[in-house]
């Protein structure tokens, strides 16, 4: 449009399927489905979820499948939500509407200024997406831009001193709108167009709690480097070798790893800890039998990740279908004197959910051999983190995240969204620790 001189796209919804609210990596996150129903069912959104119960576990659980819930609160009446159950996989309903693809095939005509929360907790897939998307076009490093904080969704125009119990180190949010969005603004609207001094990537570097300005993103000192999962629950730079070794864990759809804190409160409602969820302390859940956890030694150095952490899962599951959920966790030392009440804890640095049925191709779904040790690979979110010396790197897998995400089976169906009471079965998942096949998460490692 001729009138349009600047964008600064906030949060972008990118691609429902890959990485925002709708699915990530084939994985449905049904959390969103009462934010489906306020949206779409009458114009003033006004129409109510109904609940019997204060906890979304109790609810989600005892409701069966995403679409039989779907069908309790009324849904099938909503095109968008007929939509989503007839396109599970990632076919041309999502691809051809996932706006980095659409921008990739765009030129590049105004200046524009990309905005997201390293811990967003709705779109964290999309910022990062049309950057990848846009940059290449900007030959000269003078039209695309882009600002990542601390920020939770929509967190750069409130309060940015904190997220949940993680403090930094001052607001984050105003000195981003202050240092970076207005003179960007002031630069392309106004006549005069005063002087900016805005880097192509403003960063916040959390561990260190500071800004950094970059003239690209990822830089160029990144190395993806492999960090192994051990034997014994042991995590390191240095493969174990020998002889095929597995983590083992029994997933149970009965009795799913809850995604954040219970009592879950409904998304929006009153109290809820949705906006923060991505910090929560994962010693809530790190004790669970069907939870692996795997840590280093306390770190002499600083280790410095900044990029994307890509999954490299080597794992059988005695099911036909299975989903895997890997973290990547700063555990902060047991005695933390300038703040007791963080000492030991375990914050999530990077962590996402994929859809085993995917593992060979994204649009079409395929059982998957039982008690088949098969590899799987994923990227974890972008992350731009500090893990300072006394802390732990830890990495966590396990196979559910509810109620944010449906139940896999763990039987193959056609569609998860309509398996029935039968099809949810207990399974034996298998990840292998050592040997050929080691599992491990290619780091983003400043060198």
């Amino acid at each position: 449009h001729p009138a349009l001189k600047v964008s600064v796209p906030m949060n972008p919804m990118v691609d429902g399927w890959r990485g925002d609210d709708w699915f990530h990596n084939g994985a449905f996150r049904e959390g969103m489905m009462p934010y489906v129903l306020g949206q779409e069912a009458t114009k003033d959104a006004g129409t109510p979820w109904i609940t019997d119960t204060a906890d979304d576990y109790d609810y989600y659980l005892k409701g069966g499948s995403a679409g039989a819930i779907g069908k309790a609160q009324g849904l099938e009446q909503l095109g968008f939500w007929r939509k989503i159950t007839q396109h599970p996989a990632y076919d041309w309903f999502w691809s051809t509407q996932a706006m980095d693809t659409v921008l990739a095939g765009q030129p590049l005509k105004v200046p524009t200024l990309i905005v997201g929360g390293l811990w967003d907790q709705e779109d964290i897939y999309g910022a990062p997406a049309v950057y990848r998307a846009l940059e290449p076009k900007d030959t000269a490093n003078d039209m695309v831009y882009l600002s990542m904080g601390p920020w939770y969704h929509g967190q750069e125009v409130r309060d940015g001193s904190a997220l949940g119990a993680i403090k930094w180190d001052a607001d984050t949010a105003k000195w981003w709108r202050w240092h970076v969005l207005a003179p960007f603004l002031a630069h392309y609207l106004k006549s005069d167009q005063p002087a900016m001094d805005v880097a192509p990537v403003t960063m916040f570097q959390s561990g260190r709690n500071e800004w950094q300005r970059l003239d690209k993103w990822p830089t160029a000192q990144t190395a993806g480097t492999p960090l192994y999962l051990k034997p014994g629950g042991t995590l390191g730079f240095q493969a174990a070798g020998g002889a095929a070794t597995t983590a083992d864990y029994i997933s149970d759809p009965a009795t799913p790893v809850s995604y954040r804190v219970r009592p879950t409160l409904p998304t929006y409602a009153s109290g809820s800890t949705w906006k923060q969820w991505l910090v929560d302390d994962q010693r809530a859940v790190s004790g669970r039998p069907d939870v692996l956890t795997f840590t280093t030694d306390a770190l002499t150095t600083p280790t410095t990740i900044a990029g994307v952490p890509e999954v490299n899962l080597t794992a059988s599951t005695s099911g036909t279908d299975s989903d895997w959920v890997v973290k990547l966790i700063d555990v902060y030392p047991d005695v933390y004197p300038g703040d007791k009440a963080m000492a030991g804890y375990q914050l999530s640095v990077a962590m996402d959910i994929f859809r085993g049925r995917y593992r060979e191709d994204l649009a079409v779904a395929k059982p998957i051999a039982a008690n088949v040790p098969l590899k799987y690979k994923f990227a974890l979110p972008t992350t731009n983190h500090v893990f300072l010396p006394g802390h732990k790197i830890m990495v966590q897998v396990q196979s559910s995240w509810f109620p944010l995400y449906d139940r896999n089976p763990q039987t193959f169906v056609s569609n998860i969204f309509f398996a029935q009471p039968k099809d949810y079965v207990k399974a034996t998942q298998k990840v292998t620790v050592a040997g050929p096949d080691e599992s491990y998460i290619s780091l983003p490692l400043i060198r």
